[in-house]
């Protein structure tokens, strides 16, 4: 088998080419202008491929690399001057149409806050018509940008990516790991994920196999994965969704296997998908999951999905919806549905799990069930939730009133009230952090007032005592109520320990 992009000169003078043409995620949205760029980042492709009709060198690149279309040889030798034709069509860079030329692989620009990178993937069903092939391999899709958005920045020397695919999240590793070893059970992902290290300058491990087996005995600060998590009965129709094990086994094998391959106080961030049966709570299964680890975890179900819309969605994102016969559709849609009635499957837990290594035989664990907009786990969130998590388990009740507490500037409280005979009457007072996933704390009178009188001035007892007098309340009663309410609020965000610097700062 002809693995794809291997000849190390084509693919620099290729890369070149690209780079002069401006083909970036500058350049790209500048020539489309705003609205087709919009448009086709919906996967609308019509205004892109009006605002390229002028063939500029950029615009062919674009039309060729991210709509799919067949462009005229002579126009494609004029955007790409220094590389050769006939030796990127024998790479599997281009593809012959008759007289013309076509992309044979996705190739687009993909950016970092601070840095730009090139992106090679396998073109998906929208813009090559049909089934995606069986060892298709996967480009910048919503999973792998929002696991690259969560995993914590830290500066580690030891990383894995499992199951690296085109190579995405190794490629922002690089910014923060000294090593970087990427894995993959498809040789194609491990080729062009080759090819997405070399276009950007960068140097990886790269290794074939499944889970841990390439990494046996070795150990990582940081192992990070995107794995295809999708949950059925263990057919292997798709190397980039189906992992051959049936159900959610291969997540369980993945989470199980995370403290044999950490570093002490390393950490591992994995998407997952996971089994919800009727009658029964998504956290009890995946706490069993991170139960036998010794990791610490923070584990958030962002979405649960219905079975038929989950058979939908993996159907028409290999192409097999749009472009197979309706009585196959119909057949892969019923057995796939069937397996769920079977295992008694009412929806699939869709989520993000974050692992670190404490070697604890009572770790600490957390699973929320988060799924407004705006509430993502990023990295700096989950580095931020463990570490004030940590602070509050280790943090006794006489240290914890002693201690002087900020409320979050970012917080804001939310109130509800239902009106009677004797006017309003509070049924609700939220505190809400914006942005921050969790980040919410229902309060009652004495909490709201207790709370919005934290400004780092006064240790949190005397603020107590002083509520207390007040109001005529017993000033143990009210602590031992309202302590719970300020642990959760510290890990969650709303209030910040104060030190004496921070006090004392201009």
């Amino acid at each position: 088998m002809r693995l794809p992009a291997s000849d190390l000169d084509v693919l620099d003078r290729f890369g070149d080419d690209l780079r002069a043409a401006g083909y970036d995620s500058a350049g790209v949205p500048e020539l489309l202008g705003v609205s087709a760029h919009r448009a086709l980042a919906r996967g609308e492709l019509a205004p892109a491929l009006r605002a390229t009709r002028d063939r500029s060198p950029l615009g062919v690149l674009i039309r060729l690399f991210l709509l799919g279309a067949t462009e005229d040889e002579q126009r494609v030798r004029r955007s790409l001057p220094g590389t050769p034709i006939a030796a990127a069509v024998a790479q599997g860079l281009l593809e012959r149409d008759g007289t013309d030329l076509r992309a044979a692989l996705d190739v687009r620009p993909h950016a970092s806050e601070s840095t730009e990178f090139l992106l090679v993937s396998d073109l998906d069903s929208d813009t090559r018509p049909g089934p995606v092939r069986a060892d298709h391999v996967l480009g910048a899709g919503a999973a792998s940008i929002t696991l690259a958005r969560a995993v914590i920045r830290e500066p580690v020397a030891r990383s894995l990516d499992l199951g690296t695919g085109c190579g995405i999240q190794a490629l922002h590793l690089v910014s923060h790991a000294q090593t970087v070893v990427a894995t993959d059970t498809n040789p194609r992902a491990l080729a062009l994920a080759a090819a997405t290290a070399r276009l950007n300058d960068q140097t990886w491990d790269l290794r074939l196999g499944s889970l841990y087996d390439p990494v046996q005995h070795e150990r990582f600060d940081l192992i990070v994965s995107n794995p295809p998590f999708i949950v059925g009965e263990g057919e292997q129709r798709f190397a980039y969704r189906d992992s051959g094990v049936a159900g959610d086994g291969l997540c369980r094998a993945l989470v199980g296997g995370v403290s044999d391959h950490l570093n002490p106080g390393g950490t591992a961030q994995l998407l997952a998908n996971w089994i919800v049966r009727e009658d029964s709570d998504w956290r009890a299964r995946v706490g069993d999951w991170v139960a036998g680890t010794g990791c610490d975890a923070w584990v958030v179900q962002r979405e649960i999905a219905d079975p038929a819309e989950y058979v939908g969605l993996w159907l028409k994102d290999s192409g097999e919806a749009d472009h197979g016969s309706d009585s196959a559709v119909a057949e892969l849609t019923g057995r796939w549905l069937d397996y769920f009635d079977r295992e008694k499957i009412s929806g699939i837990g869709m989520g993000v799990i974050t692992l670190r290594r404490v070697d604890s035989a009572d770790p600490q664990v957390t699973l929320d069930e988060i799924t407004g907009p705006g509430e993502d786990v990023t990295g700096p969130e989950a580095a931020a939730f463990l570490a004030r998590r940590d602070w509050v388990v280790r943090t006794g009740d006489a240290e914890l009133l002693a201690t002087r507490l900020s409320l979050s500037p970012a917080a804001i409280l939310e109130m509800r009230a239902l009106a009677g005979h004797q006017g309003w009457t509070t049924v609700l007072r939220l505190l809400r952090r914006a942005g921050g996933p969790g980040a919410t704390l229902q309060l009652d009178e004495w909490g709201q007032t207790l709370l919005g009188g934290c400004t780092g001035e006064a240790p949190l007892q005397l603020q107590i005592d002083l509520l207390a007098a007040a109001h005529g309340l017993d000033a143990d009663a009210l602590t031992a109520a309202v302590l719970p309410s300020i642990r959760v609020g510290i890990t969650r965000g709303l209030l910040h320990p104060v030190t004496s610097t921070q006090r004392h700062s201009p």
